[in-house]
């Protein structure tokens, strides 16, 4: 029972979030497009609609997957590997050159006399 109530929380949520963005992407295309460029207005499942394009063509819709993937991306690292197989005195080599190598991109600019 306390299994079933926790999945049912989980989707009333779930469904409000959902509902909540589509309401979000509705309120400010009606805004905004409509005056800037002149596009007819939307309604909420038009909306929706859009919201899950948007996150099926320009990100994933969230959730563990992906954080378990950065997590195993993270622990096969080549970088991160070679690091951990580096000795001190060949980190403070690598961080001194590492240095030497952003110096021209963090300088300030001359001044002009």
């Amino acid at each position: 029972m306390k299994r079933s109530l926790h999945i049912t929380w989980h989707l009333l949520l779930g469904l409000a979030a959902v509902g909540g963005f589509g309401g979000i992407v509705q309120l400010l295309w009606n805004a905004l497009l409509p005056q800037i460029l002149g596009i007819a207005t939307i309604s909420f499942w038009q909306a929706l609609g859009l919201f899950a394009l948007c996150r099926i063509l320009f990100g994933s819709f969230g959730g563990r997957h992906w954080m378990g993937h950065a997590h195993t991306h993270f622990h096969n690292n080549i970088i991160r590997e070679k690091w951990m197989s580096m000795t001190p005195e060949e980190r403070k080599k690598f961080i001194q050159n590492r240095h030497h190598f952003n110096h021209g991109f963090n300088q300030e600019p001359e001044k002009i006399n």
